[in-house]
């Protein structure tokens, strides 16, 4: 008999690429010395996360891909001006040229210029109508503003008149958040600390719950959001996030906003306890499959192996796998 897990179709909707102009507007604000998860973005996976061709595509079949959704790493060009507006359409219009020459490989997210939320609505608008991307990625904080911020509101209003999801990616916590709470200790343990290990994951989830405390799924119902890391945190602590419900003034309990206008994503993160956490929670019509490529990859087909072992039915698998994505994006 065929294992049908070994032949499904496989869709990471969270894989990274970067661009050297992107690196380059980095360095010219500083965000080398400010941002300590710019550091991570050296050697294997700078080259890694630079390519968008046979390499990459290596990779992708040596982990168990069929499809890459492209995006751009964090901090993505939320530290940018006015300048990112124009960058962010070279740095779309490329990425849809990449889709195009591996149209059954590559699919894409769109890069916006968030510091200009005006631009960034309209630049979305293009990217799904004209370029055909699946979505955007918003690297948490804007400035000093939370995403909850009115002056944000075009961007997602944008994505739910486009029809397309907004994967909340972590994005390293405000250097007085990491002074009080990540340092004290080695520099790489305060960065590793601030950053993959924790700090990322709470900034992400918070930034979320923000959304539906400010009534965003209020206003606009059809909204669709995407957490990594199976659910940044937030999922874990659904119960004691209830207790909101008696003081929030909000149209329906936080478990509904839960079940209705989130999606979660592995991340890389192959561990069958946190699959049996966000089902429980979000439901298996909402979980989607990531590698967090370049940052999780592990050779030997581990996305594969994962999915084959993971305690879901074949028609689960498949909806994990691809088909919820497939679904959620109006892909036929």
């Amino acid at each position: 008999m065929v294992n049908k897990a070994a032949v499904m179709k496989i869709i990471g909707i969270e894989e990274h690429f970067l661009t050297a102009e992107i690196r380059e507007a980095w360095g010219a604000i500083g965000l080398d010395a400010t941002d300590p998860s710019v550091a991570f973005h050296s050697g294997a996976i700078e080259r890694r996360l630079l390519d968008l061709a046979q390499d990459r595509l290596a990779l992708m079949d040596e982990t168990g891909l069929a499809v890459q959704v492209l995006s751009l790493t964090t901090p993505a060009l939320h530290d940018l001006g006015l300048e990112s507006v124009d960058l962010a359409q070279r740095t779309n219009d490329a990425l849809a040229e990449v889709v195009a020459r591996h149209p059954k490989r590559f699919q894409a997210m769109a890069t916006l210029p968030v510091s200009m939320p005006e631009e960034a609505a309209l630049e979305l608008e293009r990217c799904v109508a004209t370029l055909g991307f699946k979505g955007t990625v918003l690297c948490g904080k804007v400035g000093p503003r939370n995403l909850d911020d009115p002056t944000l509101a075009p961007i997602f209003q944008s994505a739910q008149a486009s029809g397309v999801p907004i994967l909340i990616h972590p994005r390293v916590p405000d250097a007085t958040v990491r002074t009080a709470y990540y340092s004290g200790f080695t520099p790489e343990v305060d960065a590793a600390f601030a950053t993959y290990a924790l700090g990322w994951h709470y900034e992400a989830g918070i930034q979320f719950l923000r959304l539906v405390l400010a009534g965003t799924f209020d206003r606009m119902p059809g909204l669709q959001v995407i957490l990594g890391h199976w659910g940044e945190v937030v999922l874990f602590y659904a119960e004691r996030l209830a207790a909101l419900d008696k003081v929030s003034g909000l149209a329906r309990p936080i478990a509904s906003y839960l079940r209705n206008n989130l999606y979660v994503t592995a991340s890389g993160m192959f561990l069958p306890h946190y699959l049996e956490r966000a089902t429980a929670v979000v439901g298996v019509d909402r979980l989607l499959f990531s590698t967090d490529f370049p940052y999780q990859y592990r050779p030997s087909h581990d996305a594969r192996r994962f999915l084959e072992k993971c305690d879901l039915s074949e028609q689960d698998k498949a909806g994990f796998a691809h088909g919820n994505w497939m679904r959620l994006t109006g892909e036929k």
